[in-house]
């Protein structure tokens, strides 16, 4: 969910629910406000046709019953005056105001008879005779000067002219307006309230799958003691972290059950396999000379080839299987080669194999060292028994910002073409090899549990190069304090799997 920095991961789950969710609820309600929107401009619609229909059958009641004489335009106007005066959705800001509404009545020719409104009407009329408005039906005119069409409405009465009566959409069209912008306002405002309430709900939820996953991907490299977080929410993810736990009951207990069946199988079968040499020792002892030391030499060198055999299947079984316990602790890569190289120089000597080493300066990691030990041991033996005599071997160790290199190349055959690409599985060697194809099987193994990489290949120039890089102390210390900040947020912490990702 959080980068390393500690800022949010815009590919986390999170945000896709987020916007996602957000946009399907944005939809709707934008929808849902348009509907309502709409239903609000009808029933003002409704309403002002109805008291349009309304008004003009009261103007020609009073136009019918007036008297055709001096005082009936003044009659029917002062009439018209009032209902102008009651026209509905005015703003209250500009009751009074009559610029909005029109009476007008036509003779039987069509020629203008009676005007009450804003000028003289001439322009009304044009735009009424060339849209012939029907009577009874309100609809909409527009009338060239006007940028707002009017609502208008006409009756006929006995006498062959008609009377039409009409108001400017304006107040109605700013009402909706007013309108529209509140719908739009509350509809930000419950979308942005949404997404909120969808980010903090879908975030607290997979914080809780995020710390199942980090707590899972580190078991198996620091044991398998370690649980994953459960609350006490009792949903499905909280479900899913109690299944979890009992399945990591079940594989801790299935370990340990492995763990104790190779020890004792290990111990089993050194036991009667070291009886068995210390016999042919004494017999080697008191036997003179002869064909009889010649087998026993044999047989005890079959022997320890065996048990080293059996010592280094266990190992390379266990360090497949992320089942190696590690013992962590910082400690200098250059003076545990030098060690080493002093220890097989006589061997290498003996072979005429020269050696170089170069280390610009101290490198310091964190691994086990028993492990790294027996690591460049196996680097070492797979040298001393696949190189010519006469060869070179050359040993470059340098720290780089996560992780220390550590690089053999030799100007031997190099390796074989059967096996170039399985350098580092399990009985791969190649035709001439009298190994069991393990060394490198374990070099690979117990470098990846530490979160490092081995490499290896041919060299253009002839021979083989291994590379195998290890994390530095500087960079546990790193991933302890981001632990610790981890710890203290989300209950979290990390483990050696980590220097992986640090250094690749």
């Amino acid at each position: 969910m959080f980068s390393r920095t500690g800022k949010p991961d815009v590919q986390s789950a999170v945000w896709r629910i987020s916007i996602w969710g957000t946009l399907a609820f944005a939809l709707g309600s934008f929808f849902v406000s348009i509907f309502l929107h709409r239903f609000m401009a009808e029933d003002i619609e409704r309403q002002s046709d109805a008291w349009l229909s309304g008004q003009v059958e009261v103007l020609g009641a009073v136009a019918e019953r007036t008297p055709k004489d001096a005082l009936y335009g003044r009659i029917l106007g002062e009439v018209a005056e009032l209902v102008r005066n009651e026209i509905p959705s005015r703003l209250q800001s500009e009751r009074g105001s009559n610029d909005s509404v029109f009476f007008l009545q036509t003779a039987e020719d069509g020629s203008l008879k009676l005007w009450v409104g804003v000028g003289d009407g001439k322009q009304v009329l044009t735009a009424i005779q060339k849209s012939k408005v029907p009577a009874g039906l309100p609809r909409d005119l527009n009338v060239n000067g006007f940028a707002i069409p009017f609502r208008v409405v006409s009756i006929l009465i006995e006498d062959g002219s008609r009377i039409y009566l009409g108001f400017s959409e304006r107040d109605q069209l700013r009402v909706l307006n007013i309108l529209l912008r509140r719908f739009i306002a509350l509809w930000l405002l419950t979308v942005l309230l949404g997404f909120a309430l969808v980010f903090v709900t879908t975030r607290r939820m997979l914080s809780h799958v995020q710390g199942i996953t980090e707590t899972a991907s580190k078991i198996g490299r620091s044991g398998l003691n370690t649980r994953v977080p459960t609350t006490q929410r009792n949903d499905e993810v909280d479900h899913l972290a109690l299944t979890l736990n009992r399945m990591l009951d079940r594989i801790e207990n299935s370990m340990h059950q492995l763990h104790t069946i190779t020890d004792s199988l290990a111990h089993d079968l050194r036991s009667p396999l070291t009886a068995i040499r210390g016999r042919f020792e004494m017999s080697l002892s008191s036997a003179g000379s002869g064909e009889q030391v010649d087998s026993s030499v044999l047989a005890i060198e079959e022997l320890d080839r065996l048990i080293d055999f059996l010592s280094l299947s266990l190992d390379v079984a266990e360090a497949k299987a992320d089942a190696l316990r590690l013992s962590l602790s910082e400690f200098y890569l250059d003076e545990l080669l030098r060690s080493m190289i002093d220890l097989y120089q006589p061997s290498m000597a003996d072979k005429r194999l020269e050696l170089a080493f170069s280390c610009a300066s101290p490198v310091k990691i964190y691994a086990d060292a028993a492990l790294i030990h027996r690591v460049i041991g196996n680097l070492f033996d797979n040298e001393l028994k696949h190189l010519p005599a006469g060869c070179s071997i050359a040993i470059r160790l340098r720290g780089l910002d996560e992780c220390a290199m550590l690089e053999l190349e030799d100007n031997g055959p190099g390796f074989a073409p059967e096996v170039r690409h399985s350098v580092f599985e399990s009985r791969a060697k190649g035709g001439e090899s009298t190994g069991h194809g393990l060394g490198l099987a374990f070099v690979d193994a117990v470098v990846h549990a530490h979160g490092g990489t081995a490499t290896a290949s041919n060299r253009e120039e002839g021979g083989a190069r291994i590379i195998v890089t290890l994390p530095l102390a500087s960079t546990a210390r790193r991933l302890a304090s981001i632990r610790a900040n981890r710890s203290a947020t989300s209950g979290q912490s990390e483990d050696v799997e980590t220097f992986a990702s640090l250094i690749g």
